[in-house]
């Protein structure tokens, strides 16, 4: 794992688009074709911009794939993972390659296509977050390290959910689906690159546990310290917990 430091969100978001922008250009120039997994989520807003405002990119050639979806939520609600990524994502750059989660539809069902979509072909480089509970999409700890399915249902947590009423996605927790489909911890580790994009002070603990504790389902995006090729884009107050010897 690399771990890169830089001094406010807007730095970090910067330099995580130079980064995957890269890893989007060079598959496309190996395979002719991109397949990448795009996160969401308030904390990837900056990095999102930096990344379609990025020249160069023959995004007719991506094939995208996302990490999450709330069971039930229609794609008009201004929570719904499907409305972000066509509005920050797809809309501004015409990428006509993608599988949308669609949470109004039967979840097994959901998880089944969008499995064997997915398993086709490897994945080049699959964008995430941190939560502030350290789960890794919607995989809430404690995590499930072990299923090889690609997408399961799974049970949000409160800490979760109290996460998306102060991102402002729901008026109050009541609002907030207990249900979302996710793609799995395993899937995840399969791309070949992962870049992770962790902006703000209200990340810094879950920074902390799942960099600095032992690679626990407790803590479920620690798991990416066992894949090769993981680079960790935190700012100055994400960073904040970290014990000096993580700082590079």
């Amino acid at each position: 794992m690399i771990l890169k430091v830089l001094d406010d969100k807007i730095q970090l978001s910067e330099a995580a688009a130079v980064q995957a922008a890269d890893a989007i250009k060079r598959a496309i120039s190996m395979r002719r074709q991109a397949r990448i997994i795009a996160a969401t989520g308030a904390s990837q807003f900056e990095f999102l911009k930096a990344l379609t405002e990025t020249p160069g990119i023959d995004w007719s050639k991506v094939e995208m794939f996302h990490l999450d979806e709330y069971v039930g939520l229609p794609i008009t609600h201004p929570a719904s993972f499907r409305k972000y990524l066509l509005e920050r994502l797809i809309e501004p750059t015409g990428i006509a390659n993608h599988h949308l989660l669609d949470g109004e539809a039967d979840p097994d069902e959901v998880c089944r296509t969008a499995g064997e979509a997915i398993s086709a072909s490897p994945i080049d480089v699959a964008f995430v977050g941190i939560g502030e509970n350290g789960h890794l999409a919607f995989n809430d700890p404690p995590a499930d390290f072990e299923t090889e399915e690609p997408y399961i249902v799974v049970n949000l947590d409160e800490a979760c959910r109290r996460q998306q009423v102060g991102e402002g996605w729901f008026a109050g927790i009541d609002e907030v689906p207990k249900q979302a489909v996710s793609m799995t911890v395993r899937q995840i580790l399969r791309a070949r690159e992962i870049v992770c994009i962790v902006p703000d002070a209200r990340k810094a603990q879950a920074v902390k546990d799942c960099l600095e504790n032992e690679i626990s389902p407790l803590h479920p995006a620690s798991i990416l310290r066992r894949h090769e090729n993981v680079i960790v884009y935190l700012d100055a107050e994400s960073s904040s917990l970290l014990n000096p010897e993580f700082h590079p």
